[in-house]
Order: C-alpha cells, then sequence, then structure tokens
C-alpha cells in the first residue's frame, strides 16, 4: 500500500485534510451520521465506491480516532462502524458543506443514498415553512426507520421508530427526494402507490413543503437563462491619433 499523502502544511486546514481529505472520506462519515452500520449497508450507501476502498478508509478513519468498530448484539452477533466523539464532532462541518454544496448545480443523475437524503431534508429545512407545525413524523424507507420531529421552528432526525407518531410515510429516497423538492406532488404519488400515509395526511403534506430547493449559484461564465438580458461586452479601450 503507498503511504498516505500530506500536504506537509503546518495550517488546521492542512491537517484536517491530511486526517478526512482522502477521497470517499467524507461521505463514509456522513453515511454514520445518524447512527451504526454494518459493513454491506454503508457499502449500499455509496455505490460507486468498491468495497476495497470502503475498507482501507474505514482503516485510515479507525486509526484517526474518527469511526470504530463495534458488535450488534442479539438476535445475530456481527460487527458494524460508528463514529467516536471525535467523529461526530464532523457533523456541522458536513452540514455547512452540505449547504454549501446544495446551491451548485446538480451535475449527477445518481440518486441520493437515504442517509444523504436525510442529511439533505437538515440542511435545507425552512422554519418560515414550517410557521407553527408542531409534528412528529415516522419515515419508512425500505428496511430504514427515521423519527423526524419538528417544532418551535426547528428539525430534528434521527434513525428509529417515532413511536407514537402523527403521521407515518412509506416510501422510496427517490420518491420522498422528489415529493419534497417539488418534482412531484402527493397527490400524484400516493395514486401511483409510491407513497403510503398513515395517520394525519395534512400534517404529511405540511411536512413536505417545510424543505425548499436552494436557489443555483450560476457560475458567471455561463450563459443567462433564455430571456434574462446579457451583460454588456467590454469594449476595447479607444485608440488615440498620436501626436
Amino acid at each position: 500500500m503507498p503511504p498516505k499523502r500530506s500536504y506537509d502544511d503546518p495550517c488546521g486546514v492542512a491537517r484536517a485534510l491530511d486526517v478526512v481529505g482522502e477521497r470517499w472520506a467524507l461521505l463514509v462519515v456522513r453515511e454514520l451520521l445518524l447512527g451504526p452500520k454494518r459493513f454491506g449497508a454503508l457499502s449500499s450507501g455509496l455505490p460507486g465506491m468498491s468495497q476495497n476502498v470502503l475498507s482501507q478508509r474505514l482503516r485510515e478513519l479507525s486509526e484517526a480516532g474518527i469511526v470504530r468498530r463495534r458488535t450488534f448484539g442479539p438476535p445475530t452477533s456481527s460487527h458494524g462502524y460508528e463514529l467516536t466523539e471525535r467523529g461526530r464532532e464532523l457533523e456541522p462541518i458536513l452540514h455547512a458543506l452540505a449547504r454549501w454544496g446544495s446551491r451548485i448545480p446538480v451535475g449527477s443523475a445518481a440518486e441520493l443514498s437515504t442517509d444523504a437524503l436525510m442529511l439533505a431534508l437538515q440542511t435545507t429545512f425552512d422554519p418560515r415553512a414550517a410557521g407553527t407545525l408542531r409534528a412528529r413524523l415516522e419515515l419508512r424507507i425500505g428496511d430504514d426507520r427515521f423519527r423526524a420531529e419538528i417544532g418551535s421552528g426547528r428539525f430534528g432526525i434521527s434513525r428509529g421508530s417515532a413511536g407514537r407518531a402523527d403521521a407515518i410515510l412509506t416510501t422510496g429516497a427517490a420518491t420522498l427526494r422528489a415529493l419534497v423538492f417539488g418534482e412531484r406532488t402527493i397527490a400524484d404519488v400516493v395514486a401511483r402507490g409510491d407513497l403510503r400515509i398513515e395517520g394525519d395526511r395534512r400534517v404529511a403534506a405540511r411536512f413536505t413543503r417545510c424543505f425548499p430547493r436552494p436557489a443555483a449559484v450560476r457560475s458567471s461564465a455561463a450563459a443567462p437563462p433564455a430571456g434574462e438580458p446579457r451583460p454588456p461586452r467590454s469594449l476595447p479601450a479607444p485608440r488615440w491619433p498620436e501626436p
């Protein structure tokens, strides 16, 4: 295995990147933000990453004290991975990166992993859109269960059942993504059987309107949309006759 590269720079940013700057490293952390996962679940959330590279990143993150192995208890005994206390300190950093990156135009046709979608909900939640809504919902996405709570202009989400929920939404990650970001309507996804709602449908509908898609920042070199006037082209400086 080649030696790990270093920026050899005493700046704190460079030292942080020496630890988590390798390709895929922060995405592994992203997949563990809401709780521990088995290796197979981690691999499923990162389909573009080979299992060999995943093993290597987990080893590096473990050596850096960011990730640790843990044993899952009965009914079956198996191993998985979770963030350490130091690893959890990366959560606000990932939230800030997600907010910053959400304004970059999407250039990939790939689907979001379930945990990436949960991060997107956290970082696009708009208290103004939520208004006075106070509710607890359970999101059932495949085999995953998430408890989502909105109240006092705040949004929280965690892995696990919500217990007594105002509404339960059973759907897929792609459908929920399209629903909350305005690409599809509740009426459409319910009619097509892509979403099942148990409980208060009005709460479910209001929940899906709390996550407006951030406006994309257009590159200064990009052409303006049709109908928008183009900025005037700069003219060359006039050349005055020689005296």
